[in-house]
């Protein structure tokens, strides 16, 4: 009897880096599914039911923990990975704190991206040299308090502190969020309150030093 192929999503806003981590998968998995931001990502990935999700961390619309936060209460026995150009520390253990089962870098090989699907859809926890550090670090409490501050915020509250830091005016963070500019004001006001800061030059001053803008 042949072992069952795995079903797979993959979460990128390139067309070309979904389409060169299909070929690199090859035909050991079946592909179910693609996105290309936070709510495409959401409704395929509860859609499909994939065995595992290779996770791009940043994304149209929000980030990993974004899509990690709406996905992994209602696809329990789905996996993510996180597959990203990023190898920030804040970065890896916010997407791990979410729910990823491992974190690798784009840098890894065809040989190694298999491996790393077939050991998450397995249960193992699995990272990119060097990144498993950052976690063992941070679940042991070196960055507890940096994780702390961010853990305070809501998803769709770093979604709008993202484009503020950035420099969007309100009906800017409104149009690309399709929020009310009231709705945009009462969650700047929040994240303001929840991070002790006075202005949006502090806010972004914050948002840079954790490398999230």
């Amino acid at each position: 009897m042949s072992e069952r192929r795995l079903r797979v999503v993959l979460v990128d806003d390139h067309a070309m880096v979904r389409a060169g981590v299909r070929t690199e998968l090859g035909d050991a998995f079946d592909i179910v599914g693609e996105a290309a931001d936070v709510a495409s990502a959401n409704k395929v990935v509860t859609a499909q039911r994939p065995d595992v999700v290779l996770l791009d961390v940043h994304l149209p619309g929000g980030d990993a923990r974004a899509v990690l936060d709406h996905c992994v209460p209602l696809v329990p026995e789905t996996r993510f990975l996180a597959l990203s150009v990023s190898d920030a520390p804040d970065d890896v253990v916010a997407t791990v704190r979410a729910g990823a089962r491992g974190y690798v870098t784009k840098a890894i090989s065809g040989s190694d991206l298999r491996d790393a699907v077939r050991r998450v859809a397995d249960g193992d926890a699995v990272f990119s040299p060097r990144l498993a550090g950052f976690v063992l670090d941070a679940f042991a409490g070196g960055a507890a308090e940096k994780d702390d501050e961010i853990d305070r915020l809501t998803p769709r509250e770093i979604e709008v502190m993202r484009l503020i830091a950035r420099g969007y005016t309100y009906r800017e963070v409104a149009n690309e969020l399709v929020l009310s500019i009231k709705t945009v004001e009462t969650h700047v006001s929040a994240v303001l309150r929840k991070l002790q800061l006075s202005d949006r030059r502090e806010l972004a001053k914050w948002a840079s030093s954790r490398r999230l803008v």
